[in-house]
């Protein structure tokens, strides 16, 4: 999802709002990296964490496959809304975020597996905010599209790598720059909630997914695919992949989603986390 910026920023949003005691308990946990047996990959904060579980996937291919499909969930923007749709077995990202905060609130598990589930949970909230890891059009969320941006051709981006990094980057760092210091007490209160995480995470990925029915799709510059997409096979088999133009007046309309979607990601990274780790877990 986010790039490496992106993802390491929600972290920092996350970490200025964790409670003494959730501090606490994620620095024990963080003691047990070694156990983690990834080297290359380091887990040694809350902002390595963050990233973690995509260096994983790179460098240790065989032993974390499994949680290739954990990191997103394709909702077609075609459709109406199904929190279900896409999500077999639970190998998605809505269903795996409340599974890894139950595995990172056992108290009796090994340490080193509940450091596990504290990277996938800070990571996974953080992907289910960009908006094209919930919306889809039949099109692997955006990266079945061609796009341009700035001098960069269609040949060498496509429009889920567009918002992960160069999108995600310009927007965060236009002044005033994204910090942790620009959430406000009433933004903290607005983006939580005091439901169960399933219900809550239903929420959060509705929104994420409208981004992508209202923003990411249809503010696409020449973009021909309409909905309802005339053909069920995948992108990549048809005649050319769908293309399109990121222009000035996209940047402007998409830089304030993107804002926003970080900030709330790490508010809400904050609220499962504390919850999981200064004593309140049961409320799940």
């Amino acid at each position: 999802a986010w790039g490496d910026y992106a993802h390491r920023l929600t972290a920092s949003i996350a970490m200025a709002q964790l409670s003494p005691q959730a501090r606490a308990e994620m620095g024990r946990l963080l003691r047990a990296e070694a156990s983690l047996e990834t080297p290359e990959c380091r887990l040694t904060s809350i902002e390595d964490a963050s990233v973690w579980p995509d260096c994983v996937r790179a460098r240790y291919r065989d032993r974390f496959a499994f949680s290739a499909p954990w990191h997103y969930q394709n909702i077609s923007v075609c459709e109406a809304f199904d929190i279900n749709a896409k999500c077999w077995n639970g190998d998605c990202v809505t269903a795996q975020i409340p599974a890894q905060q139950a595995i990172l609130a056992d108290r009796k598990r090994p340490a080193h597996e509940r450091l596990q589930a504290f990277s996938f949970l800070v990571h996974f909230v953080g992907d289910m905010h960009q908006p094209l890891h919930l919306g889809d059009k039949a099109d692997l969320g955006g990266n079945n599209v061609r796009a341009a941006f700035g001098f960069k051709s269609p040949e060498r981006m496509n429009l889920h790598r567009i918002w992960d990094s160069d999108l995600a980057e310009r927007a965060l760092t236009e002044p005033p720059a994204i910090s942790p210091r620009s959430v406000t007490p009433a933004q903290r209160r607005a983006w939580a909630g005091a439901q169960d995480t399933p219900t809550l995470v239903a929420g959060w990925a509705r929104e994420s997914w409208e981004l992508s029915r209202t923003i990411v799709y249809p503010e696409l510059k020449d973009y021909p695919v309409s909905c309802p997409l005339t053909s069920s096979m995948p992108a990549t088999n048809r005649p050319g992949m769908p293309r399109g133009m990121v222009t000035p007046d996209y940047v402007a309309t998409a830089t304030p989603a993107v804002r926003d979607q970080v900030t709330k990601a790490g508010t809400r990274i904050a609220l499962l986390l504390n919850r999981a780790l200064a004593g309140s877990a049961g409320r799940r």
